[in-house]
């Protein structure tokens, strides 16, 4: 059982938990409120629970450092987005303890952030990371967290929807160095992330099968994937076949599909390159990650089922598909024309009206 003591005017509670006492102060000189504070402890230990003063103890720090240590081991990919989110919640969070970060001071650190110009999407990693620190440290065993504390997030309004009609890819791609050529090209029509492209190499291509196969692991989402070349793309890769061998009478054996300019390694930045042939091309500001999009709208269009679109892409989730299948103006006016020959074929049909079978006279019947 526990007791009640003073330290000066303080009124002090004593507990045990398996054996091990625990001594904390109520912050109050009355008796009574040392009673309701001892009554709660004892229930919180009798119910299995760690008394509220171990949770008191745990700081934001301690949360920070065994989520990053999650991020590690299971070897996340977005590592440095992690570290970049701490880093911005550790300015405001520093030193905390678990039960302070309640949700005002969480809608005062956004109220900060966004003051500091901030995106929404930014600001929302940096609370997701919050919420999974604190979920990790309710999940372990004993918790560190009593509770984790409702997170406001921000509404994001930030969906790129920019897409390349056949035009603007082609003045792009005859604007583009010879070595980027084939490279823009397996992007148009493959849909595949930049970084699934630059890190393709060889052993990953089976030109007498015509197919490209990322293993699982390889990929953003971890699941494998596999695409059948078509004609174009097919020629694409003898040309780069050929460049490969030229590099290699040099004496280098490189493993990438798509190396740079110097053939020297795999393709790092082609940001330079990018911007010069927007300009020449004066098709305006486009992003690599646009060709994903394009590539969803045009499987869309050509009448692929959306299931096998999002097997060649690499989309996980419906959800985010839906997101880069848009549909644009040509779309609409597409959709308008098939309504109006639907409307205009239905008119053309004449209705004709059945008149009702003329009801017989009943007799009368003779009384």
């Amino acid at each position: 059982m526990g007791c009640l003591y003073r330290r000066g005017k303080t009124y002090w509670i004593k507990y045990y938990r398996n054996g091990k006492p625990y001594a904390e102060s109520t912050h109050s000189d009355k008796k009574e409120v040392a009673k309701r504070l001892l009554q709660k402890r004892e229930g919180e230990i009798a119910e299995g629970k760690l008394p509220g003063i171990c949770f008191e103890k745990v700081t934001f720090d301690e949360l920070a450092e065994e989520y990053l240590t999650d991020y590690r081991v299971n070897e996340r990919k977005s590592f440095a987005r992690a570290e970049i989110s701490v880093r911005h919640l550790r300015k405001h969070f520093e030193g905390y303890q678990v039960p302070l970060i309640t949700t005002p001071k969480i809608q005062a650190y956004t109220e900060q952030r966004l003051n500091e110009r901030a995106a929404h999407a930014t600001v929302n990693h940096e609370l997701k990371a919050l919420r999974r620190m604190l979920n990790l440290g309710a999940r372990q065993t004993p918790p560190k967290v009593d509770r984790v504390p409702y997170i406001p997030m921000l509404k994001e309004n930030n969906t790129r929807k920019g897409f390349f009609e056949h035009g603007d890819f082609l003045a792009l791609r005859d604007n583009l160095p010879d070595y980027l050529k084939g490279f823009v090209t397996f992007a148009y029509r493959s849909g595949w992330r930049l970084s699934e492209i630059t890190n393709l190499k060889w052993r990953q291509v089976d030109l007498n099968q015509g197919i490209v196969c990322l293993e699982a692991g390889e990929t953003k989402n971890d699941e494998a994937r596999t695409l059948y070349l078509d004609a174009e793309l097919k020629l694409v890769f003898f040309e780069q076949l050929k460049r490969r061998r030229t590099i290699e009478r040099s004496g280098v054996l490189l493993p990438y599909v798509f190396p740079n300019s110097q053939g020297t390694g795999k393709i790092i930045n082609i940001r330079k390159a990018w911007h010069t042939a927007c300009q020449n091309a004066k098709i305006g500001n486009f992003l690599f990650h646009d060709f994903r999009r394009t590539a969803v709208r045009n499987m869309v269009r050509a009448g692929v089922p959306e299931r096998v679109a999002m097997m060649v892409s690499g989309h996980k989730t419906r959800s985010v598909f839906e997101r880069y299948n848009i549909v644009n103006s040509q779309d609409l006016k597409m959709a308008a024309e098939q309504q109006a020959r639907y409307l205009e074929a239905q008119s053309s049909y004449k209705t004709v009206t059945i008149a009702p079978f003329p009801q017989k006279k009943r007799l009368a019947s003779n009384s």
